[in-house]
């Protein structure tokens, strides 16, 4: 375990200076706009890197294993919709459509939620439902985790912080193959975020951010299906909860004030830090501390076998909610007549 997980920081590491190299020759950058922060053209195919980190190593460890490899083949296709995209800007319906293909082909090859939480009764299974809250749960954390690579750094450190829960949290419930191929996720990112944190000397791209949402998403999925806790499936919103929050609050903000789902805009939570005054790097550093804050909560949580649980449940939802509108996130502009 120790050496895959070693073997996929150092190839991270040495691929990373080569995937720089490699978007100034295909063309893959990053042009600054009024909506980016960075000033600067920007190489944008750093995803590679952790894509091939972390492949090295996790393929030869799940190889067989129910489940797995349909996580390997969906995170392929899922890369490769992002590296197309990086390359050539695709539009967003057809971007989506390639995501809903790598998923559907992650599913179909094992990858399901089979039951959700009632924390009164206990676990319940879903049947034929399963199917459309797997594709929804899988396609919105990869895009979630897309939305949120706004600053150096950013992306990658938040989904490494949530592998490295997800791999604590798996490993103390006994789910030993789901730890191991979420610390060697996390060692991958790691290897390359020395390339990534501000201020960045390439960008994953959507390559990268692709593949680590459907990553995350999907062992959240084989973790849930082998867990008996009765909060097994609130775990990993609350280990995500950067990403799947701020999602959340910009379909909000966009709906209520009339604008395309998929319309970028400058109100997530690192644009406001930022507006709030503070650096590009404190920002960052505030948002891994808050998604420690998370990580810590789900650990606890997921020892909480009792309805109990999910009042705290609610009390950091209250939480999340008040925070954000002190930050200015929801951003709803009033209404005329």
């Amino acid at each position: 375990m120790l050496v895959a997980i070693l073997a996929a920081f150092i190839v991270t590491w040495l691929v990373a200076p080569l995937t720089i190299k490699l978007a100034f020759k295909l063309g893959a950058i990053d042009q600054p706009d009024p909506r980016k922060v960075h000033r600067q053209t920007m190489p944008r195919l750093g995803g590679l890197a952790i894509f091939v980190g972390f492949m090295l190593p996790a393929v030869f460890l799940v190889k067989g294993l129910p489940g797995y490899d349909g996580i390997i083949i969906g995170a392929l296709l899922m890369f490769v919709v992002g590296w197309l995209d990086d390359l050539y800007s695709l539009s967003p319906h057809v971007k989506l459509l390639g995501q809903s293909l790598a998923v559907i082909v992650a599913m179909y090859m094992g990858v399901m939620v089979h039951f959700v939480t009632n924390p009164f009764v206990g676990l319940t299974g879903i049947g034929f439902l399963g199917v459309p809250v797997t594709f929804l749960w899988l396609v919105g954390i990869t895009n979630a985790v897309n939305l949120i690579d706004g600053l150096d750094g950013l992306a990658a450190g938040v989904s490494a912080i949530a592998a490295l829960t997800m791999g604590v949290v798996a490993y103390l419930q006994g789910q030993t193959m789901v730890a191991i191929v979420t610390l060697i996720l996390a060692a991958a990112i790691l290897g390359f975020l020395p390339y990534n944190f501000h201020p960045s000397r390439t960008f994953m791209g959507d390559c990268g951010s692709n593949f680590l949402g459907f990553i995350l998403a999907a062992l959240a999925v084989m973790s849930s299906t082998k867990s008996t806790t009765v909060l097994s499936l609130f775990v990993p919103i609350v280990i995500l909860g950067i990403p799947i929050f701020d999602t959340c609050f910009a379909i909000i903000r966009r709906f209520y004030n009339h604008q395309p789902i998929f319309k970028p805009d400058r109100s997530h939570l690192h644009h406001r830090l930022l507006s709030l005054g503070y650096s590009h790097r404190q920002s960052v550093l505030i948002i891994y501390g808050i998604s420690l804050f998370f990580g810590a909560a789900a650990v606890i949580l997921s020892f909480i076998n009792s309805p109990q649980a999910s009042i705290w449940l609610v009390v950091i939802i209250l939480f999340i909610l008040w925070g954000a509108g002190k930050l200015g996130i929801f951003n709803l502009k009033r209404r005329s007549g």
